[in-house]
């Protein structure tokens, strides 16, 4: 066994699914970039036992013992893991990243041969629906999942792939992480029952949300173009959002985040939205000053709401595994 792994991985912001509810064309899929921080840290440590510490560690534990069955091992790996991480169901795929960073890790400590990215996530249960995280730990940067082709379980069996494309976001961009305290998103159980309540996505619907990625997103991370860039994320994630109406009521989880994502694009901010499920509202802002300058106004707001307010940087590399 190696002496000690650790494993840094970035979260993520989804911005939307192209698709649910068909059984005859892909399913789910998406777009989405990976940021740091927040960040999910594994560190892992020889031990008599297994034995897991610090935060979510009931979870990471479920973890352990999922790739424990996946992989066929006799008994738990005998080490010990700490957790730091962000409270998950916030909507910046916590539990993703807590999953594959637990799985790659245990592969390097326990001197495994590496599995591919589909093989790893499938070995932890994760990227069901979304695959952006599972990407985004392998590769960093802005991530096109395709989706799960029709006929195909929940889950995945390797090879299969859905990664449709990945590129590298201009590293000057911030994202200022909005979200009001004490709130969580959709999970488990309820976000299966969610998904079960509504209706499937027009086929019209899924193709406009193509072309703003193909036509409008992309092309503006090559030129680098923040406005841009940021007018059709706010397009895409509205349309995508109003596919939960039934759920959430409108194209967002709440009133508050409606309000607040109003508020922020009324101070010439394009690019805002709802990250998944919610909580947390992100804003895309072109540099590290615009980007200080809205979280200021933001903490200063007279409104006595209570939020939690982050700077995050694009993070184009993916998980690092010291």
């Amino acid at each position: 066994m190696t002496q000690a792994v650790h494993v840094r991985a970035p979260c993520r912001l989804h911005f939307g699914m192209f698709s649910f509810g068909h059984a005859d064309r892909p399913q789910f899929g998406g777009v989405g970039v990976m940021i740091d921080p927040p960040a999910v840290e594994v560190a892992i440590t020889p031990g008599d036992r297994l034995s897991v510490s610090g935060s979510l560690s009931e979870r990471a534990k479920q973890f352990v013992e999922s790739a424990a069955t996946a992989w066929r091992l006799k008994t738990l790996p005998p080490c010990q893991i700490s957790v730091g991480a962000p409270s998950d169901h916030l909507g910046l795929g916590v539990g993703t990243q807590l999953g594959l960073a637990i799985a790659a890790g245990l592969r390097r400590f326990l001197e495994l041969p590496d599995l591919s990215i589909e093989a790893l996530a499938a070995s932890v249960g994760r990227a069901s629906r979304s695959a952006v995280g599972t990407y985004g730990f392998h590769l960093g940067g802005f991530i096109v999942d395709a989706g799960r082709e029709p006929g195909k379980e929940v889950g995945w069996a390797p090879p299969t792939t859905r990664l449709k494309q990945r590129v590298a976001l201009p590293a000057a961009w911030r994202f200022v992480l909005v979200r009001p305290a004490n709130e969580r998103g959709l999970a488990g159980a309820s976000e299966a029952d969610a998904f079960a309540r509504l209706p499937a996505v027009p086929e019209n619907v899924t193709q406009v949300l193509w072309r703003i990625t193909e036509e409008e997103m992309l092309p503006s991370i090559e030129r680098a173009d923040c406005a841009a860039f940021g007018e059709a994320v706010y397009r895409y994630g509205r349309l995508a959002g109003e596919c939960f109406a039934a759920v959430q009521g409108g194209p967002f989880a709440s009133a508050e985040i409606a309000r607040l994502v109003e508020a922020i694009r009324s101070r010439d901010i394009a690019g805002v939205g709802q990250s998944s499920w919610g909580p947390t509202v992100f804003a895309a802002c072109a540099s590290e000053a615009e980007a200080q300058s809205l979280a200021a106004c933001l903490r200063d707001a007279a409104d006595g709401i209570q939020r939690q307010i982050t700077i995050a940087r694009p993070n184009n590399r993916g998980a690092v595994i010291d």
